[in-house]
């Protein structure tokens, strides 16, 4: 039971990035392992991005 229900969806976001990251890095694993921690990175980067967007929006 979730007593503490806002309409944060920022972690969302994060977990979306990272999510998206993820799969185009299984897309490029074979042909370098440094390609796909890079594709993680710029996933959870992306989502950080998008987290910044939506909570200058919300103010």
């Amino acid at each position: 039971m979730m007593a503490n229900n806002n309409s944060d969806k920022s972690t969302w976001a994060i977990g979306g990035g990272t999510l998206l990251g993820v799969g185009v890095g299984l897309a490029v694993l074979k042909t370098s392992v440094l390609w796909f921690v890079g594709s993680i990175i710029g996933g959870i980067g992306l989502g950080l991005m998008v987290t910044a967007i939506l909570a200058s929006r919300k103010q």
